[in-house]
């Protein structure tokens, strides 16, 4: 095969190196390969193996829709199957997520995608939803907009400089996560777009040292309304719409929080 065909992969792994900070020895080092072997691979001298495929792959921490962009790139067929939630292949995953969600109440949980669509979400979540936002119907489905857009749920957050740094420090490792999808990236464009985002948000911010918990504080007609929040994500998923989706549940952080939800969740019976 030529050169010309093999050009994809190469340029796929220098640009997952970068974004990883590895060298050819760095990578080459962890995938178990010669440095020589890895250099002729991105240059198209030579072919990888479906193996040594997903060795790089591993080496860098791929996701699963990434690692078979890699396999296309290689001249593979992809290995990872994407199912949509309501197919029922997934039903008992589904039943797992929806188990998880019901026993969150009287407490907020959603489900989030890859591209950051609440895909679902608890009766909880609806109802403080709508507390909160004073019936008003929020403007989107996506978190990012919600949490940016002035004209959606940003007003009430009282502490929402914190809130978003911490939402578009995710977004670029989401991006960092996966360089060759311009998803993240065009995001983080119609994100940046809103009035009142710092300049220095634009880029990846690798020094500080991000809290260990986030505080949500909500300004309503009743106070301050005060959540924190647990990610949950599925262990070693085999399917793309698994592997992309993570379940966020928030907790009261204060008596007065977690009565509210009590109350709203018995007004709403």
């Amino acid at each position: 095969m030529t050169a010309t065909k093999h050009a994809p992969i190469g340029a796929l792994l220098r640009e997952w190196r970068t974004m990883r900070r590895m060298s050819q020895m760095d990578l080459a080092l962890e995938a178990g390969i010669s440095t020589r072997h890895l250099s002729y691979i991105e240059t198209g001298k030579a072919q990888a193996s479906r193996g040594l495929v997903a060795g790089l792959a591993d080496a860098l921490g791929m996701p699963l829709r990434e690692r078979n962009t890699l396999l296309r790139a290689a001249g593979f067929a992809p290995h990872y199957s994407e199912t949509p939630l309501v197919k029922p292949e997934l039903d008992r995953m589904r039943d797992a997520i929806e188990f998880i969600l019901k026993h969150q109440e009287p407490y907020p949980a959603f489900v989030i995608n890859r591209r950051w669509e609440v895909v679902l979400a608890n009766d909880a979540a609806v109802r403080m939803n709508r507390f909160l936002m004073k019936e008003r119907p929020l403007r989107h489905s996506n978190m990012m907009h919600q949490v940016f857009d002035p004209e959606d749920f940003r007003p009430v957050i009282v502490n929402w400089p914190e809130v978003a740094g911490r939402f578009i420090s995710l977004l670029h490792e989401d991006i960092a996560a996966a360089p060759s999808d311009p998803g993240p990236r065009q995001l983080l464009g119609e994100i940046l777009a809103y009035p009142g985002v710092p300049e220095h948000w634009r880029h990846r911010d690798l020094e500080s040292e991000p809290t260990p918990i986030l505080n949500l504080v909500f300004r309503s007609d009743e106070g301050e309304v005060r959540f924190f929040e647990t990610i949950t994500t599925f262990a070693g998923p085999k399917d793309i719409t698994l592997d992309e989706l993570r379940i966020e549940c928030s907790f009261p952080v204060d008596d007065k929080t977690a009565e509210l939800c009590r109350r709203l969740q018995a007004e709403a019976v």
